[in-house]
């Protein structure tokens, strides 16, 4: 082969070569395309076409590329008045596109920047003029309070759905990626940390019972407990929201992903020491924190602190609320009850650094003491008499009057009246007092019982008339009752008929039938009172009578008594 034909032959190659290079590049296309040149305005990358392309620098927004750099780019027109037409922003969303698709398929996250609202969440721009659609309910782990505070933020996203290759098609999903996120935090906290690790966290919210810390999209639990040794009743006495802090980890359940932190645990116990320092019946100072209904939290030193129960606030006066007593900031002298270190936990009286008045009551109150008290109280069976400020004596209502039934000490008695009693019985132990009013006095029924023996009779006056019988009070205010038996020995006479004959305020001859002083109970008749004077009557007749008057029988005496009637 010649030189001719031979050069002949590699044109003719070339040539074809080219044709075919021509032949391969279409509108549309996505090629690659190598740098040739770099200037202020374009950068120049040869596509296998005749010409170069050019892609204005704006398109690189990475960065400019250097010469030999392989770009790809898209065709947008092969005969473009200045030669080629080519895109790199095109080819990058086409190559996004792809991206995406792969990500959906494999459950990848994608990069984006949340840019604006729209109606129901957020535009977000993936890159590449693509554009995708979050739904504010997958935006974020917690509640969007405030989504202006999402604009802007560049986040990964997981691609919840592609329809076509079109903005307006794509919907993503940042709530799941940040859920898994959180989820292999936590998993790694709970391989790497140890009970006594001290972590760091940033306060997030409160309860009543405590303050959740973030550690990192997952939480742990302050409880307000362990926020200090002491007495704490709020978490926000300790911490605020948004404080980043260090705590120290003291429980790990990961079966029920639980955490929870100490601030206290960052000293030392007081209650290792509580025995060396605290005694049974020692007499110490605290504060007084904390008011109940039941009592009061006293604080002896940081961490140590003691319940003081309002059983143990005074020995005589009846306290009901503690407030009445001392107040929140008090400094107090109490006396240690007992305790328990494991529980931590301390009994306190305050009653106990005095003296009890009870302990010398007897002395000061012997029995048979007359004195003169005030009514404090009335109860159904009696009432309270107070005999010097918190020492009270019990009142029977029975104990009231002699003579007088008293069912209820208030039908006769008010609060606030003076009355004098006399101290029946006194019981330390108990801290009880019994005192009466009417053992003020001489007691009627023993001088009844002098003056009036069984037979006796007297003129009384009735006081009532009940369906058993009358009662009949003497001249001595003694009251007893005549039973119906003892109204009349005809039995044939109905009860009513008998009693119809009596009212209130008659006055009656009775006979003392019965007489009992310590039941304080006595019986009268006025059958048996008739039959007396019957008696009388007939031994006066019958010493009247002389003695030669023979011929008198007991049949004529019962005649003339017949007569009188």
């Amino acid at each position: 082969m010649n030189d001719s034909q031979s050069g002949k032959s590699i044109q003719t190659q070339l040539m074809e070569k080219s044709l075919e290079g021509l032949g391969s590049v279409e509108n549309g296309q996505l090629v690659d395309g190598k740098v040739i040149q770099v200037t202020d305005e374009y950068v120049f990358v040869d596509i296998g076409y005749k010409s170069e392309g050019k892609v204005p620098v704006r398109e690189f927004i990475g960065g400019l590329p250097s010469v030999g750099d392989i770009v790809p780019v898209v065709v947008v027109r092969l005969d473009g008045r200045n030669g080629p037409e080519v895109s790199k922003s095109k080819a990058d969303a086409k190559q996004l596109w792809k991206v995406l698709r792969q990500a959906f398929e494999e459950k990848q996250a994608v990069d984006g920047v949340i840019e604006k609202e729209v109606k129901g969440g957020f535009d977000v721009n993936l890159g590449g003029d693509i554009h995708a659609f979050l739904p504010v309910s997958q935006s974020d782990i917690q509640r969007v309070e405030d989504p202006s505070k999402l604009i802007g933020l560049n986040a990964k996203f997981y691609v919840e759905r592609i329809y076509t290759d079109s903005k307006a098609n794509v919907v993503v999903n940042r709530r799941k990626y940040l859920e898994e996120l959180v989820d292999e935090n936590r998993e790694k906290f709970f391989a790497e940390t140890q009970i006594g690790d001290v972590v760091k966290g940033t306060v997030k919210s409160f309860t009543n019972f405590g303050a959740f810390i973030d550690l990192g999209g997952f939480d742990g639990l302050l409880h307000v407990n362990d926020m200090s040794w002491g007495h704490a009743t709020s978490p926000k006495e300790f911490v605020k929201k948004g404080q980043e802090i260090e705590l120290k980890v003291i429980r790990l359940v990961p079966e029920e992903k639980r955490i929870n932190l100490s601030l206290k645990h960052f000293t030392e116990d007081p209650w290792i020491h509580f025995a060396e320092k605290y005694h049974m019946n020692d007499i110490v100072d605290g504060v007084v924190t904390k008011l109940t209904d039941f009592g009061a939290f006293i604080e002896l030193e940081e961490g140590i602190e003691g319940l003081a129960h309002v059983s143990e606030f005074s020995w005589t006066k009846r306290v009901s609320k503690p407030s009445d007593v001392v107040k929140i900031g008090d400094k107090i002298k109490c006396m240690v009850l007992g305790y328990d270190i494991q529980a931590g936990r301390v009994s306190l009286g305050l009653k106990q650094v005095t003296d009890n008045p009870w302990d010398s009551i007897a002395d000061k109150y012997p029995v048979g003491t007359k004195l003169t008290g005030s009514v404090v109280k009335i109860t159904s069976n009696g009432a309270f008499i107070q005999l010097e400020e918190g020492i009270d004596g019990f009142l029977h209502a029975e104990d009231i009057s002699w003579t007088k039934k008293i069912k209820h000490a208030g039908s006769v008695l008010k609060v606030g009246d003076e009355v004098e009693v006399v101290v029946l019985d006194v019981d330390s132990e108990e801290k009880r007092i019994t005192v009466g009013m009417k053992q003020t006095v001489d007691n009627p029924w023993k001088q009844f019982a002098q003056n009036y023996s069984v037979g006796s009779s007297f003129e009384g006056e009735i006081t009532k008339i009940a369906e058993f019988g009358i009662f009949v009070k003497s001249p001595d205010g003694i009251e007893g009752l005549v039973n119906k038996a003892n109204l009349t020995d005809d039995r044939s006479i109905p009860y009513e008929e008998v009693v119809s004959k009596y009212k209130v305020g008659d006055k009656v001859s009775v006979s003392v039938v019965d007489i009992n002083v310590e039941r304080e109970r006595v019986a009268f008749s006025i059958k048996e009172f008739k039959k007396a004077q019957e008696r009388k009557e007939m031994s006066q007749y019958m010493a009247s009578v002389s003695d030669d008057d023979d011929a008198y029988t007991f049949g004529d005496l019962m005649k003339s008594q017949q007569n009188k009637n």
